[in-house]
């Protein structure tokens, strides 16, 4: 099966004025203008499968929107390839625009004083959807984002979570192939979160759409993402599983130990780092190389009655990769 987006060595760089402070700085500004290249994204590669769902992680400017921009056609790469369906982006042609959707967490293109179906009825008029499709199409889309009468209040109207459902929905309603998503549980709160999550995992399994998802919310990664790629500071530092990710750079595990007595500090102390003693419930932070050997003397010298050993927080995770720089 061939890569339904391809990039290959893409690039972007801006050119920034640069100005002087104080008024003899502003009158060279006016007059002779000096620039200074910002580079946004650098030799950027990867493929993506029909599909596939993919996070595209990354620190604020990192370049994640601005590699978007550019698979969308909203902005022209510098230099490199881009191929999304078959099409190049920045010529935007209107079987690309078909195949595509962006919904950014930001950003809303519903009207905000009508209600929500009437501007699915603007959208449908623009993409040539007829009456009869554009009813199917919000009657089956409403039902799995569980939008009723919202669809006939004004936006203003409608709670934040509402409000990206809705979004949601005006993006679809053309049956895109290929959906990038821009932070869009941005803002949301865990329940609306959760619900953009089904939704968008359900979608992709009934019409095996493409997804690359970015978000900072690692929730959002974990539960719909068994693909990561990383960039920073423009560059792309991993593409692979998020799985192997984590196995690689989670140095430590969490193991909790519930005893049939309590224990003073110092006795548990020897085992390893402990974290917290609540009663008879300790918490330590073990490194992964000293794991089977601290778990063989826990369960040697100690009445256990539960043990558990759990992964660190993703988000601490992805951090330190961030920190370090390269994978």
């Amino acid at each position: 099966m061939s890569p339904i987006i391809t990039v290959d060595r893409l690039n972007k760089t801006y050119s920034v004025a640069v100005k002087e402070p104080g008024i003899k700085g502003t009158l060279s500004h006016l007059f002779q203008r000096r620039y200074r290249p910002i580079v946004a994204v650098k030799e950027v590669s990867f493929e993506i499968e029909p599909g596939e769902i993919v996070g595209f992680l990354g620190p604020n400017g990192a370049g994640k929107t601005t590699t978007l921009k550019m698979l969308t056609g909203l902005i022209y790469p510098t230099s490199g390839q881009v191929a999304v369906a078959g099409y190049k982006p920045f010529r935007r042609e209107s079987g690309f625009l078909r195949t595509i959707t962006l919904v950014m967490g930001q950003k809303q293109q519903l009207i905000w004083d009508l209600p929500t179906m009437d501007s699915l009825r603007i959208n449908a008029a623009v993409y040539g959807i007829s009456d009869a499709d554009l009813r199917q199409r919000v009657g089956e889309l409403a039902e799995m984002l569980s939008l009723d009468r919202q669809l006939t209040q004004p936006v203003r109207k409608l709670s934040l979570g509402e409000r990206m459902k809705a979004e949601l929905l005006a993006a679809l309603l053309h049956q895109p192939k290929i959906l990038f998503l821009d932070e869009p549980t941005l803002g949301l709160d865990v329940n609306a979160q959760t619900s953009v999550r089904d939704f968008l995992k359900t979608y992709n399994e009934r019409f095996q759409a493409t997804v690359l998802l970015t978000s900072h919310y690692m929730a959002d990664i974990t539960a719909l993402c068994k693909r990561v790629l990383m960039i920073h500071q423009g560059k792309l530092i991993y593409d692979g599983s998020l799985e192997e990710l984590l196995e690689r750079f989670a140095p430590c595990r969490e193991v909790t130990v519930e005893m049939t007595r309590e224990r003073s500090p110092a006795d548990l102390a020897t085992y390893g780092d402990l974290q917290s003693l609540d009663g008879r419930v300790a918490h330590y932070i073990v490194p992964q190389e000293h794991l089977p050997q601290t778990l063989s003397r826990l369960l040697a010298d100690l009445d256990i009655v539960d043990l558990t050993v759990t992964d660190p927080p993703v988000e601490d995770v992805i951090s330190r990769v961030f920190e370090a720089g390269a994978v």
